[in-house]
């Protein structure tokens, strides 16, 4: 059996003690996918985020056996959903900073590509029509494609737009040959935030989505739904306790108005009551324009009378 490296050793057991550190020091943990990243690309993701982020890359084994190692050395903190979280070409962005910042910022660096074959398409693509720049002796990739083409000027022009691939599809030879001498580059890849980490949960991405205005407005939902559940069985809620006390306020008030009660709440209300003239004069002011404008515009134009040719006094042939 062949002596283990110590050097190699050194770096794993360094490895894993730094990740360890970061797991029990750094709450807020962004869990991202780098296909398709290059080292020039994580470079410069690197450099944007230093200060405020450390991004940790490496083998999954690696990975599990850190977050095991700290699960052991930590039995109250439960890493089990963090550990199942470990698919794929992943890597961990452990946030100084608010994560929907450092998120905007990794989504933000992104590099064109060219397609290559068999990749999933990320996107769709379509061919502008128009010229192409190609000698008529490369009309074979359209054709293959059943590309609409036609010869001006001794250059292959497309007739019109084409789809040629579609999101979630293969990239085939032809697509990739023909988006190549076209000097399209269809792509752009980067690192993709697929969950958060908080104290130990998972959750996806799309929660940091959620902002403050969405929040309120679902609270105030879920307020009226209790207020309409609490008056529809009649039991009783602080959502509905104000409904209760309007609706109660309107009955004492009809009440009160029959039998010729008086108390200083109701008071304005009687005297519209006893006097509906009142209502009027507490209509708006402007109302009146409106209705005039409407009067002048529905008042018909006035007809001029055309003038009746005067009779001559001389006949065709006198």
């Amino acid at each position: 059996m062949a002596p283990r490296n110590p050097e190699k050793l050194a770096k794993k057991q360094s490895y894993l003690d730094r990740l360890k550190h970061l797991l029990a020091t750094v709450e807020d943990i962004l869990i991202v996918h780098a296909d398709n990243v290059g080292s020039k690309q994580f470079q410069e993701i690197r450099m944007s985020l230093r200060g405020r982020a450390v991004v940790v890359m490496g083998k999954n084994t690696m990975i599990r056996t850190a977050i095991r190692q700290f699960s052991e050395e930590n039995p109250e903190k439960d890493m089990k959903p963090l550990l199942d979280s470990v698919r794929g070409n992943i890597g961990f962005v452990f946030c100084l900073a608010p994560m929907d910042v450092i998120r905007t910022e990794i989504v933000a660096n992104k590099v064109p590509a060219a397609a290559k074959v068999g990749t999933l398409a990320q996107c769709d693509v379509i061919v502008p029509a128009g010229p192409t720049g190609m000698d008529p002796s490369q009309t074979n990739f359209f054709q293959a494609l059943n590309i609409a083409t036609k010869i001006v000027k001794g250059s292959v022009e497309i007739i019109n737009d084409v789809h040629l691939i579609h999101k979630g599809v293969r990239v085939g030879s032809s697509e990739q040959a023909l988006l190549q001498k076209l000097n399209i580059r269809p792509f752009a890849y980067g690192l993709i935030v697929k969950y958060i980490v908080q104290n130990g949960n998972v959750f996806d991405s799309a929660v940091l989505d959620i902002t403050d205005d969405i929040l309120v407005q679902k609270f105030c939902a879920g307020i009226a739904n209790v207020a309409a559940l609490s008056r529809g069985i009649g039991f009783p809620t602080e959502a509905s306790f104000p409904h209760s006390i309007v609706s109660a306020f309107k009955n004492i008030a009809a009440l009160c108005a029959d039998l010729e009660f008086d108390f200083p709440e109701i008071s304005q209300v009687k005297e519209y009551l006893k006097d509906p003239s009142k209502f009027a004069a507490a209509a708006p002011a402007g109302g009146a324009a409106p209705a005039a404008g409407k009067a002048a515009a529905a008042a018909p134009a006035p007809v001029e009378e055309e003038e009746e040719e005067a009779d001559m006094d001389f006949g065709l042939f006198d």
